[in-house]
Formats: C-alpha cells, structure tokens, sequence
C-alpha cells in the first residue's frame, strides 16, 4: 500500500457508503453462504445450485437494461434509497421463513429471485452514483478499486463468520444478521450531502433510450470489447463458485466452517488483488493488467480443481480470487472512466448484464456438466476456457499495439511531413 492507495476517503460521501456499505455487504455474503448450505444440505442436487445461483441472478440480466433508464431519468440517490429498503424486507422475509422451519427449497429460490430483481435496479443507480460521491474525479478509479476491495473483504469475512454461526446458532442467525446489516448501509446514505438532484427532461420514452445506449456501446469499441470480455468470463468461468460446497462438503469431507474457509480464502486472493489495484498510480495499463490477470484466474483454477491437498487447494483458492476480481474491478474501472456521463446509467446496466446476466447461464451449464463429468473435471474446463481468454485478450492487445504503431510511423513519415508542407 502507499499514499495512494485511500484517496477517495477524502470525499466525506464516499467513506460514508464505504462504511455503510461494508457492513452490509458482510450480511450479504453471510446470507449468500447460507442460502448454498441450506441447499446442498436439504437437496444434495449440485443442479440446484445452478439453479439457485441463476434464480439469484438472472431476474438482473432481464432487467438491468430497464434499471439502467431509470438510473439516467430519474434522482439516483432516492432509486438506491429504496432498493436498499427493498432488500432489507426480502432478508426479513428470508429469516422468517427460516426461524419457522419453513425450509421450502422453491420459497428459498423465489426469494433469491425477487432479491435479483432489486438488484437490477440497484447495481446502475449504485455504481453511477459513487461518481457522484468523490469529490475530485481524478480520484473516481481508487474509488472503484477501494469498492473492490470492499466487497472482497466482506466476502473474506461474510463467509468465514457464516459458516461458524451456522455450526454454533443456526441458518436463522445468518439470515437475520443480513436483515440487520441493511440498516447501517440506509442509515450511510441518510447522513449524505449530496448535490440536489436536477429533474431530467425525459425526450423520449423508455425503449428510445435502451436503443440509443445500445447504440453508444456499438459504436465505442473500447466499451464494447470490455464488456463481451466479461461476458465470456461470466458465462463459462465465474459459476464455478457454485460448486464450492460439493468440494468442502464431498471431496474434502468437511462442514459447513470448510465451505466458509474456502470461500473466505478465495475472498482473501480477491481483496489482495483489489488493493493492489487501488495502490496503482494513474498511467497503468489496466488492459494488459486485467489480460495477465486473467491468466492467473485460469491457472489457479486448473491446480485448484484437482489438488488433493486440502492446505494447497486454499492458497490456490486464493489465487483464483486475486485473478478473478480483476475481472470486476477493472471492466468497471475501464467503463466508468471512459463513458459518457449521460450514457452512465444504461452503459452501467449491460456491464451488469454481462457480469449478473452471464452467471446464472452459466451455472445451469455448469450445474448439469458437472453432474455428467464430474465437478473436479468441470472446474479444470472452466480454468482452460479462462486461460483462452486470456491469451486472446494478450493477442488482441498485441494487435492494437501494432496497429498504432504502424499509424504513428506513416504519420510521422517523410512522405507526410512533405505533404504537410
């Protein structure tokens, strides 16, 4: 870490939601690890992990595109407020179903998916707005590294803390410390200043403006190559998280405190990787950065799949994560940086499209693969698909560097400088 690393603290709003949000986010993955044991445990179906994770998810890629419009039309700052209220009463309902020993596997699916459906509008209006809260833009890509690194560090914590309270008081209190954790994150928000928010005129209706940001992303190449990166990683990649319990549970014998530690170790990688990030000083190449990272997610993932060692398969479990956040972090750092502000909203909604949509895709794939070959195998395949990627993403850097390389040489040519005069 260096001086670099805590810029964004400066803006008053910032630390704000990064105090609120990380309590909350600590909730979250408790509930998230919560949700994968009560499964596993009353099913023993890796299929309905799959379909778990795409109850959770898909709802967000049906209508991110529609939460992106209304982060662009209307006050951000209130559409967060309530998506935060919304997700609270879904945790609330989540634990009291628990408490009354109502372990419906469907009930626990629905839910899953009403929470995927807030989070369509949440994630556009809560990525656009942490542009408003830093006070100094500059400081804009420390901001998204540090929110990285937030969310990595409760998924070291979350689950680490999930699987103990599972073990010692039961789902119960996992559940209802989730519902708990939202009031610290609402009560963040209440106490900002932020500018008051200008009413937007609203020139055309709602299916004018998907089209018109889709539009933007066709036409700005940069963004559109980011984005189907991500959505080649989220479809065949990141899902192997939904077979994380199979492997503390069956293949290293353990309980519901081995499904935390792994997940805590992969967590661990990921925040490593985000403070890394965070520490970089303006001027890197995030592209090539996020290309090598990728190669290390897919190496990770082949030595994990297989390690017998339970020792070695958590430091290999961390290296999965510190490859895999960059996957996150840097895609949002690319597109917040680069994007028109009156596009943010609806360009903010298909990366969540592609990082929310592509998962729960790719977890039936991986779900009903890992049922034919077995889940040691199916983990190996998703690490080779992310070393091809990376290796694409390598050659596709490499091409663009000689691309501009042979423009700048035929611009400075004598043959121009002749013509120029």
């Amino acid at each position: 870490m260096n001086i670099n690393t805590f810029n964004a603290f400066k803006s008053r709003n910032y630390r704000l939601y990064f105090t609120g949000q990380s309590i909350s986010l600590v909730g979250t993955w408790m509930q998230k690890t919560a949700v994968s044991w009560v499964i596993y445990s009353q099913t023993h179906s890796k299929f309905l992990l799959g379909v778990t994770l795409f109850a959770s998810l898909f709802p967000s890629f049906l209508l991110s595109f529609l939460g992106g419009v209304v982060s662009d039309r209307y006050d951000r700052y209130k559409l967060l407020l309530a998506t935060q209220a919304a997700s609270m009463i879904q945790a609330v309902l989540l634990t009291g179903f628990i408490f009354f020993g109502y372990y419906n596997v469907w009930v626990i699916i629905g839910l899953s998916a009403l929470l995927g459906v807030i989070n369509a509008f949440d994630v556009p209006a809560r990525q656009s707005l942490v542009y408003e809260m830093v006070d100094d833009k500059a400081d804009l890509p420390n901001a998204l590294a540090l929110n990285s690194s937030m969310v990595n560090l409760s998924r070291l914590v979350g689950p680490g803390i999930a699987g103990l309270v599972l073990e010692k008081f039961g789902d119960t209190i996992c559940f209802g410390a989730n519902a708990a954790s939202f009031i610290a994150v609402i009560g963040s928000l209440l106490m900002m200043r932020l500018p008051k928010s200008a009413a937007k005129p609203h020139n055309h209706n709602i299916f004018f403006e998907l089209k018109e940001g889709f539009a933007y992303i066709k036409n700005t190449p940069s963004i559109k190559f980011v984005l189907m990166m991500l959505a080649m990683i989220s479809l065949f990649v990141l899902p192997f998280s939904t077979l994380i319990p199979v492997y503390a549970k069956d293949i290293f014998k353990g309980t519901a405190s081995t499904f935390g530690v792994i997940d805590s170790l992969i967590g661990l990688g990921a925040l490593s990787g985000a403070i890394f990030l965070a520490s970089l000083k303006p001027g890197h190449n995030l592209k090539k950065i996020l290309a090598i990272n990728t190669l290390v997610f897919g190496a990770g993932l082949v030595i994990f799949s297989h390690m017998p060692s339970y020792p070695l398969a958590l430091l290999f479990a961390a290296v999965t994560g510190f490859g895999m956040m960059s996957q996150i972090t840097i895609s949002n750092t690319l597109i917040q940086t680069t994007v028109d502000p009156a596009m943010r909203g609806r360009v903010i909604s298909f990366y969540a499209m592609a990082f929310f949509g592509m998962q729960p895709l790719g977890g039936l794939l991986v779900g009903g693969i890992s049922q034919k070959i077995g889940v040691p195998d199916t983990v190996l395949g998703e690490g080779v698909v992310a070393l091809v990627i990376g290796l694409l993403h390598m050659r596709f850097l490499k091409k663009k560097t000689l691309e501009k390389a042979t423009v700048d040489t035929l611009e400075h040519s004598p043959i121009n400088a002749l013509a120029s005069n």
